[in-house]
C-alpha cells in the first residue's frame, strides 16, 4: 500500500483480507477466459461441448500468463480441494452459474440427457472436472502444458458421452418398449 501511496484503510476499502484478493484473482481468471472464449465469433455456433472445451483451453492460457502465482495459491489450498474451496469460492459460485447455463443449453439441443436422480449432479460433476483440470495443469510437466490439453479433451469429451444419449440408454428403451409390449 505504501509504493501506491495508499493507506491501509483504503485496502479495506476493497478487501478485507489478503485471502479475498485471490479469491479475487481466481475469479478475475474465470471471467477473463469466459469473455475470452465468448468473444469469439464461431464461439455461439459451438455445441456445448465445445464450448466448454474453448472455455477450458482459454481459462489455462489466462492462468500460464501468472502460473507462478496461481500454482503457489492452488498448493495452499487445503486438500481435498472439492471439500474445501477456500480461495477458490469466488471461482467456484462463477463455474457453477456457467456449468448450469451449458447444462441446460445442454438439454434444449439434446446433448445432455435428463436422468433420474443424476442429472441434478452435472453441475457437481463438470466442477470436480473442474478441479482435476486445474490439479492436472499444476501438476504438468510438459512440454507447452501439451498433456493438460489432452486432459481438458479427454475429461470433457468423456463427460459429454456419459451426460448424452448412449448405448446403455438405448438399451433400456429397447428392454422397456419389450416389456411394455409383451404378449
Amino acid at each position: 500500500m505504501k509504493r501506491l501511496n495508499l493507506t491501509e484503510a483504503e485496502f479495506y476499502d476493497y478487501y478485507n483480507n489478503f485471502e479475498s484478493i485471490e479469491q479475487d484473482d481466481w475469479l478475475t481468471s474465470f471471467k477473463e477466459a469466459r469473455q475470452a472464449a465468448e468473444s469469439e465469433e464461431v464461439y455461439y455456433q459451438y455445441s456445448v461441448r465445445e464450448k466448454l472445451l474453448a472455455f477450458y483451453y482459454t481459462w489455462v492460457e489466462v492462468l500460464k500468463r501468472d502460473r507462478s502465482y496461481f500454482v503457489y495459491s492452488y498448493n495452499r489450498l487445503r486438500q481435498p480441494v472439492s471439500r474445501y474451496t477456500g480461495h477458490l469460492a469466488l471461482l467456484k459460485d462463477a463455474f457453477y452459474a456457467f456449468a448450469m447455463e451449458l447444462v441446460m443449453e445442454g438439454r434444449e439441443s439434446k446433448e445432455i440427457v435428463l436422468r433420474p436422480v443424476i442429472s441434478d449432479k452435472y453441475v457437481d460433476g463438470l466442477w470436480m472436472q473442474c478441479l482435476y483440470i486445474l490439479d492436472f495443469w499444476v501438476k504438468d510437466t510438459s512440454r507447452g502444458f501439451e498433456k493438460t490439453d489432452t486432459a481438458i479433451e479427454k475429461m470433457v469429451n468423456t463427460s459429454f458421452d456419459l451426460m448424452g444419449q448412449s448405448v446403455v440408454d438405448t438399451v433400456l428403451d429397447l428392454a422397456k418398449f419389450v416389456y411394455q409390449n409383451r404378449k
